[in-house]
């Protein structure tokens, strides 16, 4: 395909196309596959002015990204393709793509003569999978593009060239400098990328993971067990390949289209589900204690180190709910937005809900209905996550039939989902807090949130489905309340 051919730079004969187009462009030659940009960057002498005639005969939406800079964005009507259009740096297109990040990134395409223009040698990196450095200064200038650098190994592929890592290795304490909201869109780039797992590994092998999340440091103690062939750490990072196979070997389309959908945040489900996976056993040290013949004989509030004995148990009771309130400051600082902090909150704290319920003994339609209305829209991910964990997690006491009827079960689980879907409807409201007031006589109170939970429990449960159950089953659970408090006094 020309560059040309693209529907909103075919009139433009003036610029130079530069970034993240061109460089994909080259990636599709080499591999083959056709990656379909939806951003567009041009540098150009009077952006603003280009900007603003452009934003009309485009019909587009002009906005200004950074006045001082000089950069401004268009909007195409359909709100999902959009331009960049910047002031060329210095006097000459060449002047320009030396002042950017990585030489893959430093190609141009000038849109007059519709030729291609490379003073870094970028085509020769593409071509040969690498990802080099154009300058020490360019990273003192931008620590963000420390970061970048990850992201765009976890999204190519490529290697870090041996001068590009001394760069990072040098300024790796920079790289919380940059504004949150930029590092919050490289991790999700980063997270989204087919090779995020590896990428985690080296970023973490170059102790660039623990500046970025400080509690990497706690996790990173907690050891393998009988449960878990490797550390902590490790473990949390497993699950993100593991999460990234079952995307890639994935045959079911609407499973698919689930995870690559935008929902929340400006990305696609499975990038947040990835980072969800990453952060699942968040609460584990927190919660570290090791047991023998079923009584505590330490915690992590000892101070390590733990005793290492044979026959001990290590356990950590309740680090899924633990887990899901950690991530929350640590997401607000990252200006994660409410829908993205909930669900990745939601996923932690119920990665081990789908594993328990097809380990029922009398596991029936009825119980993983039960578990469908509890996780609504995000079954599917809940699963994966699940599916992940367990095959990243095989210590001595889990044998191949523990894990083979595991996922066995998750499987099937996952497949009545997909049966039941079609013909799933929002619970209707049987009662509402203050119907339940006047049924009982109840003022606003902590007693009337405990019957609401419990009466949407039971509908979820499916043993109340009309009103006048609903009221019957909020008159004896009032009654049961007032005999316990009878019995207390």
């Amino acid at each position: 395909m020309n560059i040309k051919d693209d529907y909103i730079l075919k009139d433009i004969n003036e610029g130079y196309l530069v970034g993240g187009m061109v460089r994909d462009y080259f990636i599709s030659d080499l591999t083959g596959k056709n990656i379909v940009s939806f951003d567009r960057d041009i540098s150009i002498k009077n952006a603003e002015n280009f900007a603003k005639e452009l934003a009309l005969k485009l019909d587009a939406t002009f906005i200004i990204l950074d006045n001082e800079n000089k950069i401004y964005r268009l909007v195409m009507s359909d709100k999902k393709n959009y331009m960049d259009i910047s002031e060329l740096r210095g006097n000459s297109i060449e002047e320009d793509l030396r002042k950017r990040d990585f030489t893959i990134n430093a190609i141009a395409y000038d849109l007059k003569n519709q030729t291609f223009i490379d003073v870094t040698n970028g085509i020769y990196d593409i071509k040969n999978k690498k990802l080099n450095s154009i300058n020490e200064e360019n990273f003192t200038d931008d620590p963000l593009r420390i970061l970048r650098a990850f992201r765009f190994a976890s999204t190519t592929g490529f290697e870090l060239d041996d001068t590009l890592l001394a760069i990072i290795t040098k300024y790796k304490n920079l790289i919380t400098k940059p504004a949150k909201e930029r590092i919050h869109d490289e991790l999700l780039k980063l997270f989204g990328g087919d090779y995020a797992a590896r990428t985690l590994i080296k970023m973490y092998d170059m102790a660039i993971l623990s500046i970025i999340f400080p509690f990497v440091k706690d996790m990173a103690k907690v050891p393998p067990n009988s449960h878990h062939h490797l550390d902590l750490i490790h473990h949390s990072i497993e699950t993100v390949n593991q999460i990234e196979l079952q995307y890639k070997s994935l045959t079911n389309e609407e499973c698919k289209y689930h995870l690559n959908s935008i929902d929340f945040g400006g990305y696609p489900r499975i990038n947040h589900l990835k980072l969800a996976g990453f952060l699942h056993d968040i609460g584990k040290y927190s919660t570290w204690t090791v047991e023998q013949d079923g009584k505590t004989i330490w915690s992590i509030d000892d101070g390590l180190p733990y005793p290492t004995s044979l026959n001990l148990r290590h356990r950590f009771i309740k680090h899924d709910s633990v887990g899901a309130k950690m991530v929350l400051p640590i997401l607000k600082e990252l200006k994660f937005s409410n829908k993205q902090t909930e669900y990745i909150s939601q996923m932690i704290k119920q990665h081990i809900y789908p594993s328990n319920v097809v380990s029922a003994p009398n596991l029936d339609n009825k119980i993983m209905m039960r578990y469908v209305r509890k996780m609504e829209n995000n079954v599917i991910d809940n699963i994966i996550l699940a599916k992940a964990d367990r095959l990243s997690a095989q210590g001595p006491d889990i044998t191949h039939e523990i894990t083979e009827n595991n996922i066995n079960g998750l499987n099937k689980l996952l497949e009545f989902y997909l049966e039941v879907k079609p013909t799933l409807k929002p619970l209707p409201k049987l009662l509402d807090g203050n119907d339940v007031m006047q049924i009982l006589g109840l003022k606003q109170s902590p007693e009337l949130g405990k019957i609401m939970k419990a009466l949407l429990e039971s509908q979820i449960s499916g043993d109340i489905n009309t009103k006048t159950e609903a009221i019957e089953f909020v008159k004896k659970l009032a009654l049961k309340h007032e005999c316990n408090r009878s019995v207390i006094n």
